[in-house]
């Protein structure tokens, strides 16, 4: 078997490049530069290529078996939703028709929890629930909500099997640019962190990349499988840092109106042309808490639930080891 790993070189697709290769599994990692994924191994093809030009996502699925589609445009600061759209949908389009073309039977495609509905800490969101304000308004979960909708509603005799991993916030090891890591270098060793007044659901990198390569032979098709773990505030998460770096850090949860004031500031800023993430939707969703639950993953995936400690442990051991932090 060899399968096709796109996104190779962010950390989710790192993370499940290896766990195949512990798995003797041949990979073909495919990246804008294949000299930016950050393993090396004699049965990891490195291949250079982008999802949005058809006839490189051809010449990368011709002789792979199984793909596994991670590459998106994740940037927060993108003004436009026709820059999400142009990877994040187009990009899933040249997949599933190369896909076609060579007879794979199985494409698992990795979404966003944020394209299904969130629920509470007592109730948190499932795989029932529809797309949910303010990630209505976020052109990266749309983006992700129309690639992922397109995908499910294709005729059976243009696909093979599709299943769709919806993972919640990653936390670990292999975050070169960094990717959701930051959340991590923002609050290490600081005298003060001020933290948003929202939470969201997190989980162990590690856990679902080993449920996605359990997806290559497990799973329903046509469904989709959160990949969550625990549920925590944003005060809840630095407080977790604090005690994996020994540190004393004093957490201040900011007020809801002055993220959102900021937000407004930043929203016209961007009509005005510039490029910032600081802008209103985007301070709304920090306002959130936007809990899931990973009962169907676990179940049907067997997608395993480390300890968020662990992962920030793991991130805070990579980052130390990159050179990125102060020992």
């Amino acid at each position: 078997m060899k399968v096709l790993v796109t996104g190779a070189n962010s950390l989710l697709g790192a993370n499940v490049i290896a766990e195949l290769l512990r798995r003797d599994i041949a990979v073909r990692g495919m990246a804008r530069s294949a000299k930016k994924i950050p393993l090396r191994h004699e049965r990891l093809e490195a291949w250079t290529g982008r999802i949005t030009e058809k006839s490189e996502v051809l010449s990368a699925v011709r002789g792979c078996d199984t793909v596994i589609h991670i590459a998106a445009c994740t940037d927060p600061g993108s003004l436009r939703y026709a820059d999400y759209t142009f990877v994040n949908v187009l990009g899933t389009r040249h997949i599933l028709e190369a896909a076609k073309t060579y007879g794979v039977k199985r494409v698992i495609l990795v979404s966003s929890a944020n394209t299904l509905g969130y629920g509470t800490a007592e109730a948190p969101g499932t795989e029932a629930l529809g797309f949910r304000y303010p990630f209505t308004r976020s052109h990266y979960a749309r983006s992700k909500h129309a690639a992922q909708t397109w995908a499910l509603q294709l005729p059976e005799q243009d696909r093979g099997d599709i299943i769709v991993v919806n993972p919640t916030f990653m936390i670990g090891a292999y975050d070169s640019r960094p990717s959701s890591g930051a959340i991590v270098l923002r609050g290490y060793k600081r005298k003060v962190v001020f933290v948003p007044p929202g939470g969201k659901n997190f989980i162990h990198v590690h856990d679902a990349a080993a449920a996605i390569c359990n997806a290559l032979t497990a799973g329903r098709n046509r469904e989709c499988y959160l990949l969550a773990n625990e549920n925590m505030s944003y005060r809840e998460f630095y407080r977790r840092l604090n005690e994996v770096t020994h540190s004393r850090s004093l957490i201040i949860t900011l007020p809801r109106t002055v993220l959102l004031t900021a937000g407004a500031l930043g929203s016209l800023l961007a009509r005005l042309g510039m490029r910032t993430a600081l802008r209103y939707n985007n301070m709304r969703i920090l306002c959130v808490r936007n809990y899931y639950s990973s009962m169907k993953a676990v179940r049907e995936l067997g997608l395993p639930q480390t300890p968020v400690r662990e992962a920030i442990s793991d991130a805070v051991a990579w980052f130390r080891e990159a050179g990125m932090l102060k020992s």
